[in-house]
């Protein structure tokens, strides 16, 4: 019985390593025609097809982005928008949690009633943006900031997460006459580091990623983050007749917007191995119960 099992079991993980090659190739080989595409000649990409390897290998695709001041702008906007609204978010939701997560708060189940609600339902469209017009939000860096402070979703995995530190930290904090703060700041936050992990990771990617909030909200090219000035560089028709910023590109529109897409992409695949641990981790503990 105990070969019959061991057998079985090996059948299982040759079964799930096949499944999971087979997932791996589906993702990496798209990544890797985008990437190798894009160090391909406007000639040898006009004539289509499939590229595993580039036929003429250039880096004019590359050349003209870097060349165009318009994009290292928009690169910094989506640097700070990404920076500040994870920091701000992260703090925010913090504090929420961590109130939150004291059982003896006055009013929590009112609260955590409201925070369910914004799970489910919004506002809207064409009332979300009449609100942030009237709140001169509108061609305002902090459009990027503000309505994405919060988010009960990444409350609940911090609130579940600051459960598991032990009460005898805290109260030995207060009787060595800490204050809320100092017990917030010093200790809660520190031993956290999974949780605010996890959160970071799922803000910065929505950050960076985002492009609706600048196509609904700025019209200021000013405040365009990088994905903003890519999709203006796909929809264009005719590259030669069109100027990407200040640069009038001798290439094929495809290969512009695949070398942008590579240099967008480059931070996230960056970040998330860095923080995978502890996103992992994160996830687990934060998720165990309400």
């Amino acid at each position: 019985m105990k070969k019959v099992r061991m057998s079985e079991s090996k059948r299982f993980d040759l079964f799930n390593r096949f499944v999971l090659l087979i997932i791996a190739v589906i993702i990496v080989i798209p990544i890797w025609n985008i990437v190798a595409s894009s160090f391909s000649s406007g000639k040898s990409l006009a004539e289509g097809g499939f590229v595993l390897f580039p036929k003429e290998f250039s880096i004019e695709n590359y050349r003209a982005v870097m060349n165009d001041l318009s994009i290292w702008k928009a690169y910094i906007v989506s640097v700070s928008k990404t920076v500040i609204g994870v920091v701000t978010h992260v703090f925010f939701c913090s504090m929420v949690a961590y109130g939150m997560s004291k059982r003896d708060l006055m009013g929590r189940k009112i609260y955590t009633a409201m925070g369910v609600v914004t799970l489910f339902f919004s506002g809207g469209m064409i009332p979300t943006y009449l609100l942030m017009r009237q709140l001169n939000l509108t061609n305002s860096f902090m459009i990027y900031i503000i309505p994405a402070l919060f988010s009960y979703y990444d409350v609940v995995i911090l609130m579940n997460f600051f459960r598991q530190v032990p009460p005898s930290l805290e109260e030995s904090a207060k009787i060595d006459g800490a204050g809320v703060w100092r017990i917030f700041l010093k200790i809660i936050m520190p031993l956290s580091k999974p949780a605010i992990a996890t959160i970071a990771l799922f803000n910065g990617v929505y950050q960076w990623n985002d492009f609706m909030t600048a196509k609904l909200y700025i019209t200021d090219k000013a405040l365009y983050p990088v994905q903003m000035k890519l999709y203006e560089i796909i929809v264009q028709q005719n590259v030669k007749n069109m100027p990407v910023g200040s640069v009038v590109m001798e290439t094929t529109s495809k290969g512009v917007q695949l070398a942008t897409i590579v240099i967008t992409t480059v931070p996230i695949l960056i970040a998330y191995p860095l923080l995978q641990k502890h996103f992992v981790s994160g996830m687990m503990l934060g998720a165990v119960k309400e």
